[in-house]
């Protein structure tokens, strides 16, 4: 059989198991984990981290990844309410961010949690002040150049003045950089224009704390930093760059084990479609993985592969719903139970999020977030 991890130091929720009859899982390892977040330190080591945990840890495992850094870490940060709330259940100390817009009727309930939301207008910061405790924490963004949220920076002097009367403490002040991993000289502009923007602001807000770089930021332009980044992507040990990839460590290996092996004739068609014809007798293994655990139908007939003992086994024809097929003439003994690599290393070879994600026409945030709830979780 190809289970050979180690199955003693697997934790699913806090609790020992086995994937001994789980179809697909990913495994997180800790250690790579706080290697990702040393990283970071190490770039920006005067600021405080702010870890972005939204879509259940970029498809990571929410509350195994918070209890992981959780002494590690300065904040949270996750999309909405309903993740804080979430993430709070697991972590109870740690200061939790929203980073979406909130919708009017959770103001009270995000109040009542002591989460510090996203506030984009005076407007929104006088709603969420009238159902708040006083001196309730806020966080205001400021839009440099991202077009989703945030003040306009022509108009945040005016607005900025007009919510410190409220009744409300500006926690800190941001920006986001839409495209750090790809315009340098663009992105020195937007940060620029934002530190000119925050000598007005500070004098308004003093204690407030200042954060722009993302990921990306963290590792272009960590000469740039104020009082805290926010970091998601690196955090998981992927970069958004391939230059700074060997800094990082991938913290997610996806598995599934071979539910079927077959052997077909040559001219046997293969999925739906029939777009695959083996061109010669195969021995084939059948996956229970498909695109409905994020495994990406675009994938199908793009030369992609998965790792069985070590070799590359090529996908063939269209992904499904529940299942995939490879070929697995070359992989020397393969039996049901043996143990599949979708993503992560295996012996020498290892698929990447980046890579994978290319061969699908999307990118690696996409490909980890979009891993589904079928596909269990567990840490190492």
């Amino acid at each position: 059989m190809g289970n050979k991890q180690n199955t003693s130091s697997l934790q699913l929720s806090g609790s020992k198991v086995t994937p001994a009859c789980w179809r697909t899982w990913v495994e997180i390892d800790r250690t790579d984990l706080r290697h990702n977040i040393d990283v970071v330190k190490k770039r920006v080591p005067d600021a405080k981290v702010i870890a972005v945990l939204k879509v259940n840890a970029y498809g990571h495992g929410m509350e195994q990844v918070a209890k992981t850094l959780s002494c590690e870490v300065s904040y949270f940060a996750v999309a909405s309410y309903e993740e804080g709330l979430r993430l709070r259940q697991a972590v109870k100390k740690v200061p939790i961010m929203l980073l979406s817009a909130a919708l009017p009727c959770e103001y009270p309930l995000i109040a009542k949690e002591k989460f510090i939301p996203t506030i984009s207008s005076f407007e929104e910061a006088r709603a969420f002040a009238g159902v708040s405790p006083a001196r309730a924490p806020i966080h205001v963004m400021i839009d440099t150049g991202m077009g989703r949220l945030g003040i306009a920076a022509a108009k945040a002097l005016q607005e900025v003045h007009k919510i410190a009367k409220l009744p409300l403490t500006i926690q800190s002040f941001s920006t986001h950089l839409p495209s750090a991993d790809e315009d340098v000289k663009g992105t020195r502009a937007q940060l620029a224009a934002f530190k000119k923007i925050m000598l007005q602001l500070q004098k308004i807000a003093p204690c407030a704390e200042i954060h722009a770089l993302n990921s990306a930021g963290v590792l272009r332009f960590s000469k740039e930093t104020h009082c805290a980044v926010r970091v998601g992507l690196m955090l998981y040990g992927v970069s958004p760059m391939p230059a700074f990839q060997k800094l990082l460590r991938p913290a997610m290996t996806w598995k599934a084990y071979v539910s079927l092996v077959q052997k077909l004739s040559k001219g046997a068609t293969i999925s739906y479609g029939k777009t695959f014809i083996a061109p010669h007798d195969l021995t084939v293994a059948v996956l229970p993985v498909g695109y409905a655990d994020g495994y990406p139908w675009q994938l199908s007939n793009k030369n992609v592969y998965v790792l069985i003992n070590g070799c590359r086994c090529p996908l063939l024809g269209r992904v499904t719903m529940d299942q995939i097929i490879v070929d697995i003439s070359h992989a020397g003994k393969v039996f049901v139970g043996s143990e599949a690599v979708l993503l992560g290393k295996q012996k020498k070879e290892e698929i990447s999020a980046s890579w994978l994600a290319s061969k699908a026409g999307t990118i690696s945030w996409h490909l980890l977030t979009g891993i589904g709830e079928r596909v269990k979780r567990c840490v190492i």
